[in-house]
């Protein structure tokens, strides 16, 4: 078994099969600890008086200061994106992406629908972003994990193997691909009606390394702890390939293939 941290060949073939690996570790709980001493103040709330947690969902924009910097720029971090992507086809970046605050809360977060990320504006487009069957301009998201996520917290839901569904249906809409909003009407929520679900639980430092085609979906927090994730993104340096001379697919590309039945 690989260390903590460490993306091995047994991780790399589940992230082909499920769309997902879960890399436990990736960062310390006192890492964890000073992330939420600056994110707490900007959520308007105050971590030990529930009577302030005025609403389901807190959505913070991404944070480019330490500790969260060097969390996207941690060796064993980049290891992992060179066995998924491949060693220079990514974008080295900082950001952490946007964190996402769920709170225990009677009423429903409203964003509780499965859906695949969108990550990228046509030109001249001002809508919802797009995507299409080689996920122009995303490589992999993230869940990174600044708290302990019980079931009862609000993890996140995983259609696990959905990703393989998404390439041979986003195909008929071509490179131009579609607004992600517009996912019922290409067939994929059915096809993987069937799929089982897992949840995106585990403990603070703990990093879900995820194919972009992934299918997943919130859920309404019944536990008592908020719990706080981020979601960056991860850019590609060039297009990903479906058809390279050489044969020398990552597996982001190699899963992509696998579902266009390659």
């Amino acid at each position: 078994m690989p260390g903590a941290g460490i993306v091995g060949p047994e991780q790399v073939g589940s992230f082909i099969r499920d769309g997902f690996v879960r890399v436990e570790g990736m960062f310390s709980r006192e890492v964890a600890r000073r992330c939420l001493e600056i994110m707490w103040p900007d959520t308007g709330c105050v971590a030990d008086d529930p009577a302030t947690w005025a609403k389901p969902l807190v959505r913070l924009p991404g944070y480019d200061v330490e500790p969260f910097r060097s969390i996207m720029r941690m060796p064993v971090l980049e290891n992992a994106f060179d066995r998924l992507v491949g060693p220079g086809r990514w974008g080295r970046g900082s950001d952490s992406g946007t964190i996402q605050v769920r709170f225990p809360h009677p009423d429903p977060p409203h964003d509780d629908y499965w859906h695949f990320e969108g990550s990228y504006l046509p030109e001249g487009w001002s809508g919802h972003s797009f995507t299409n069957y080689r996920s122009r301009g995303r490589a992999l998201f993230l869940f990174v994990l600044f708290t302990d996520v019980s079931g009862a917290d609000a993890p996140t839901r995983i259609r696990v193997g959905s990703h393989l569904a998404v390439p041979a249906r986003l195909f008929a809409y071509g490179e131009q691909g579609l607004d992600a909003t517009r996912i019922a009407e290409t067939g994929i929520l059915e096809a993987t009606t069937t799929a089982p679900i897992t949840c995106a639980t585990g403990h603070a430092g703990d990093i879900y390394l995820c194919h972009p085609f992934l299918i997943h979906a919130a859920q309404a927090h019944h536990g008592s702890t908020p719990r706080f994730m981020a979601t960056p993104a991860l850019q590609p340096a060039s297009p990903l390939e479906i058809d390279r001379p050489d044969g020398n697919y990552s597996p982001v590309e190699a899963a992509i293939r696998l579902g266009l039945g390659r």
